[in-house]
């Protein structure tokens, strides 16, 4: 469809000029065959007409010829002037056109279009649509590739296109410049391919993300979407198609404000699945005390309502930066009214003061006055953009929660490490003694720092171990074994075991392995790697199971 498109549009814009040059050629083939000419011998002739059509071919062409195939007489050099001058016309004219069309809009977008939907057509890995290239998405598609993720990305703003393109990603991500609720579009970009996994749509404006959720549900009942709501009735909406993945991103800050107040260890465990040190430090541990919220839009309304799950004492003062903004003439938060309010909610006697505002200079500026009025306060700041993030570092508050940064973590997280995900929900439920527990036996098996590693359980991913699942029963304890020497332990932790749709958190070493299990395994670099090595590798694995063959 998309070449008949192209091929359309160039017969559309060349037709005029291919008759102009077919009539002008016509015209002068026809004269040249009727002016009688003279042969070397004196005798009159008539050019035939592949002599006429040759002749006529050069002359119009290359305007520099010799007259063939007998030098002319007058009445054809007479002839051959004025064809000169009617095929050069028709020449320029044609030539013209072509230059227009090669930088007419209509038929670079058909080409774009018809690139794009071969790039698209010939993914053979899953991929994900991402709708509108930003700091988020740019983030998501440079963490999540390395996973083999590929990702297929629509956004409207011609120059962000031009923007990624440049990025020159690895694996190529096909793009396109087109309306993300354009269902031709989505459709081009492969919504209805088999291995389409998700349409991935982040957009601040939660309206257009209900809009879009709508159109790829209608489209494709069946593909997973991963969207941003930030309000319990577009939440309730989205729940109500079928949708999985819903990120909030206040309640998201909510429910970590609750867990380090009251499951630090829970709230550390989860930050370290998001690649933070295994390390609970005093100053990461929010104070006990009163609290400023200073901004009362979805996020102030998010933190009260982790403040009040944490039976923390609170004070609300209600800034709106529109408001703020036609009332004072600027937003720079700090005359004397401003610190009176500061004061009047209680600022010198409170521990930590929250800037929820949705504008990053109001906020700076909040905290600041804040800093001024009780210089031992605790600041957190809510950063909209992470544009401004060498300015809020600059300012050396205490915390700083980047919307940005965190749906690119979720995001991240669903994509490309589902044990992980899996793993955070299930923390979520236990509580703070465990976490506790589970943080030392990390620390004290795996180091200070360990990683986390996925295997899914198959030929592919654990050769040799798929082979010997065969013949006789293996257990997780049998393989947490050293390659160097068998009678010591693998410093590794089980985290989570996965098998079809039933998780278990910590499996027991004596849990049977089967194939398809998915495993989620903590431990350092060297120690994840010999693992891999003895579950890919007969002779190491025969060793580690203390088989005849090994050994």
């Amino acid at each position: 469809m998309q070449n008949n498109q192209v091929i359309w549009i160039i017969l559309k814009k060349l037709r005029v000029p291919f008759l102009v040059l077919l009539v002008t050629f016509a015209i002068s083939i026809l004269g040249m065959m009727l002016i009688p000419g003279m042969d070397d011998k004196g005798h009159i002739y008539h050019l035939n007409f592949f002599d006429a059509f040759y002749f006529v071919s050069y002359m119009a062409t290359t305007i520099g010829f010799g007259e063939s195939p007998y030098a002319f007489t007058y009445p054809q050099k007479l002839w051959v002037t004025v064809a000169i001058y009617l095929t050069v016309i028709g020449w320029f004219y044609a030539i013209g056109t072509i230059v227009a069309l090669i930088q007419d809009d209509a038929l670079k977008k058909a080409i774009a279009v018809n690139k794009f939907s071969k790039q698209v057509l010939g993914l053979v890995e899953d991929f994900y649509i991402i709708l509108g290239y930003n700091r988020i998405t740019k983030d998501i598609i440079n963490f999540a590739s390395k996973s083999n993720v590929r990702f297929v990305v629509i956004d409207k703003n011609e120059l962000k296109i031009e923007e990624l393109v440049l990025e020159d990603f690895y694996p190529f991500v096909p793009s396109i410049v087109g309306d993300a609720t354009n269902q031709y579009i989505l459709k081009l970009a492969g919504i209805n391919q088999k291995n389409c996994k998700g349409v991935i749509s982040l957009f601040e404006d939660d309206a257009k993300n209900m809009q879009i959720a709508t159109i790829c549900k209608l489209l494709n009942p069946k593909i997973d979407l991963i969207v941003k709501a930030t309000s319990q009735n577009q939440i309730d909406y989205f729940k109500s198609l079928g949708i999985r993945y819903i990120q909030n991103p206040f309640d998201i800050i909510a429910k970590r404000l609750y867990l380090n107040l009251c499951s630090p260890y829970i709230w550390l465990l989860e930050l370290w699945a998001y690649g933070h040190n295994l390390k609970l430090e005093k100053k990461d541990l929010l104070p006990k005390g009163k609290y400023i919220i200073c901004g009362y839009g979805r996020m102030g309304l998010a933190l009260e309502k982790g403040l009040k799950k944490a039976g923390v004492e609170y004070e609300v003062y209600p800034i709106y930066p529109k408001e703020y903004l036609e009332k004072k003439g600027g937003v720079i938060f700090g005359d004397d009214e401003d610190r009176e309010n500061l004061i009047k909610v209680g600022i010198k006697d409170s521990v930590a003061v929250f800037a929820a505002t949705n504008n990053d200079l109001l906020n700076l500026t909040i905290l600041n006055t804040a800093k001024k009025l009780n210089p031992d306060i605790y600041t957190i700041a809510r950063e909209n953009s992470l544009e401004d993030l060498t300015i809020f570092q600059a300012a050396n508050f205490e915390r700083v929660y980047v919307l940005e940064k965190i749906l690119a973590e979720y995001t991240n997280t669903i994509i490309s490490r589902e044990m992980v995900d899996i793993f955070i929900k299930e923390i979520r439920k236990m509580e703070n003694e465990w976490g506790e527990v589970i943080v030392n036996m990390l620390i004290n098996i795996a180091g200070i720092n360990p990683i986390y590693y996925e295997v899914e359980i198959n030929e592919d991913n654990a050769y040799a171990l798929s082979l010997y699942l065969k013949k006789m029963k293996i257990t997780l304890g049998d393989i947490r074994k050293s390659r160097e020497n068998r009678n010591e332990l693998l410093k590794i932790v089980y985290l989570l075991l996965k098998r079809g749709d039933k998780f278990t958190l910590m499996p027991h070493p004596e849990e049977e392995i089967k194939i398809g299990d998915k495993l989620l395994i903590a431990g350092s670099d060297e120690v994840i790697e010999d693992f891999e090595y003895i579950v890919n590798n007969i002779y190491e694995l025969e060793y580690v199971l203390n088989l005849k063959q090994g050994g």
